[in-house]
């Protein structure tokens, strides 16, 4: 496989996508979810077939979850990509105007990025959520899953990428690379790609970002914490609990952390045991936990581990401040939840953590871009550049300053008898 000719067509194609009107976008949206549908049983059983290679692979059991990808699933990407088609076209959105002087206009108008490349984990889903998000704002895109989801994920590329074609968009809009050295070549094509955005561990991110010149937005570990504060209701704490680990655990929004304040804890942790382990969840505690429940000692490595699975830490902690220091140290940055019925408590707390989603008296689980409304997500960004917290049509948009004159020069503008800047601020699009 040649990458850069690959590349090459994903950058020349990014050109044309950017330029499309929103009519031609949302029926090739249309056409995926009709071609998706149409295909759904040869999906399934190419799915069928990694799953059973997977297990006898012994790939892990979180794994193994992500990578299902039957009929209910496919039916839900196809909602998201419904839901995505309804939202409003990201680019051409005037973002700002300003009068520099009279008959000269400068305008801030929101442009694709270009050519994103996305590396993501065992989720099927996720190549469709990506695809229909970049389609929808006129970038291209190179996708590189994991290789236990090989068989799905090609024929996920080449229905997507075909029922685009057939609706108007350029051919090469999206490529899939399939093996790890096809990634390394992808690293150094900084003059085709414009962005990469990695899905995995801390240190697989950290590889991206050591091996490339290219911009990258980082999608670190999912350790979420919740805490249940000292003024915290207890039913609603204890389940929240329960929403946050157990609804799906193998994904980066579950709840890996649970603290406890003090004042509540010899109430609200028998409690929390019962609903947790009628759950099948195995608890790690700390030596506070462990002289009120029975649980397993819990170690340093626990705070500091995405489990993806019916485990979880609980710590008791003597204050709000230290559970944030306790957030602020393990935590990646991602989604981290306060429980409490003090407004000022839970203001404490989103001022002070420092993470992308700072919820208060909701689950973690809700960190989502199709929950958020963004229609689906390419991510979740858990660090600080244009776009943090679950990355969706946003996020995938930069912008191009656009100026309009009447044969102005900038030598009017200089010397002892220049001609001053308005910069005003207008009311209008470009």
């Amino acid at each position: 496989m040649d990458i850069q000719a690959i590349a090459t067509q994903c950058k020349d194609a990014a050109i044309l996508m950017s330029a499309l009107s929103t009519d031609i976008k949302d029926k090739a949206l249309k056409n995926i979810i009709k071609a998706l549908e149409t295909n759904m049983d040869l999906i399934i059983d190419a799915n069928k077939n990694d799953l059973e290679q997977a297990r006898k692979d012994n790939l892990d059991a979180p794994l193994l979850k992500r990578l299902k990808f039957d009929q209910p699933k496919i039916s839900e990407a196809c909602d998201g990509i419904a839901s995505l088609i309804k939202l409003e076209d990201p680019v051409g959105k005037t973002l700002s105007a300003t009068e520099l002087d009279k008959g000269l206009t400068l305008f801030k108008v929101s442009r694709p990025i270009g050519v994103i490349g996305v590396i993501f984990e065992s989720r099927p889903d996720a190549l469709v959520q990506i695809a229909a998000l970049c389609l929808k704002s006129g970038n291209a895109v190179l996708l590189k899953g994991g290789s236990e989801a090989s068989a799905t994920n090609q024929i996920l590329a080449s229905v997507i990428s075909k029922a685009g074609v057939d609706t108007g968009l350029p051919e090469g809009w999206l490529g899939l690379l399939e093996t790890r050295s096809d990634v390394d070549q992808m690293l150094k094509l900084e003059k085709y790609v414009d962005l990469i955005i990695p899905r995995g561990s801390n240190e697989f991110v950290r590889y991206i970002m050591d091996n490339t010149v290219i911009p990258v937005l980082g999608h670190a570990d999912g350790i979420c914490h919740l805490y249940i504060d000292r003024l915290a209701d207890p039913k609603m704490a204890v389940d929240l609990s329960v929403d946050s680990k157990c609804q799906y655990v193998a994904v980066c929004n579950a709840t890996e952390t649970i603290l406890v304040h003090e004042a509540l804890a010899k109430d609200i942790l028998p409690v929390l045991k019962k609903e947790l382990e009628a759950k099948g969840v195995k608890i790690y505690g700390c030596e506070k936990t462990g002289d009120i429940i029975d649980v397993e000692a819990a170690t340093e490595k626990d705070w500091q581990t995405e489990y993806l699975d019916l485990i979880v830490s609980i710590k008791v902690v003597p204050s709000l401040k230290e559970a944030v220091a306790h957030i602020n140290r393990y935590g990646s940055g991602h989604t981290d939840v306060i429980v409490t019925s003090d407004k000022k408590r839970a203001l404490y707390f989103m001022d002070h953590t420092d993470t992308a989603d700072a919820f208060w008296n909701c689950s973690s689980r809700f960190s989502d871009g199709f929950r958020f409304g963004l229609g689906a997500e390419v991510g979740i960004s858990t660090n600080k550049i244009h776009a943090r917290g679950p990355v969706g049509l946003e996020g995938l948009m930069i912008y191009q300053w656009r100026m309009i004159g009447d044969g102005h020069m900038v030598k009017d503008y200089t010397g002892e008898a220049a001609k001053p800047f308005t910069h005003k601020s207008l009311n209008k699009d470009f």
